[in-house]
């Protein structure tokens, strides 16, 4: 008997490719990018984002800067950006709309980069689909407060106090 199909009236969406340098140490990984971001082809495109905010007062990296300059920056600093999920069909930009998810092949990224001793998971949506991938690699995660604008728990204050935990895990540069 044929099972039913499955319909959705949102459409798949492929995420960005990673951010990286050489050799990173610290890899801060989102859920799936924002239709802002998606259409910007922008890690944290929302201007309302306060990803970049927090980047600035850690790492004196001014938001206002072209986006490849401010990645080559985070680059120097051995960051590197992604998200859990490659692509997933979503209307919006909540994570709680987030259907079908296809997980990026994080397991194959870290052994290609020993040199990443701490996950910065980008809010609870990235840890939790982070920590069902039971990735065996023996590699600190952290979850951190999400910067997106939807989320109101925290100021930005107190979102760069929690996020100060990559600041001493990076190059100084």
């Amino acid at each position: 008997m044929d099972e039913p199909a499955v319909t959705s009236t949102a459409c798949p969406v492929l995420g960005l490719p990673p951010v990286h340098g050489g050799m990173p140490e610290v890899l801060i990984l989102g859920s799936f990018p924002s239709r802002q971001s998606l259409l910007k082809k922008e890690y944290y495109g929302n201007p309302r984002n306060h990803f970049w905010h927090i980047m600035e007062t850690l790492f004196l990296i001014d938001c206002h800067l072209p986006y490849r300059i401010r990645t080559s920056r985070l680059m120097d600093r051995r960051i590197a950006l992604w998200d859990v999920i490659c692509n997933c069909s979503r209307e919006g930009s909540a994570d709680t709309r987030i259907q079908y998810p296809v997980f990026n092949d994080l397991t194959a990224f870290l052994a290609e980069f020993p040199s990443i001793h701490l996950v910065a998971l980008n809010g609870s949506s990235a840890g939790r689909y982070y920590h069902q991938l039971n990735i065996s690699a023996p590699v600190l995660a952290v979850v951190l407060p999400s910067t997106s604008p939807a989320n109101t728990r925290y100021s930005l204050d107190e979102k760069i106090k929690r996020w100060e935990i990559i600041r001493p895990r990076v190059a100084n540069k």
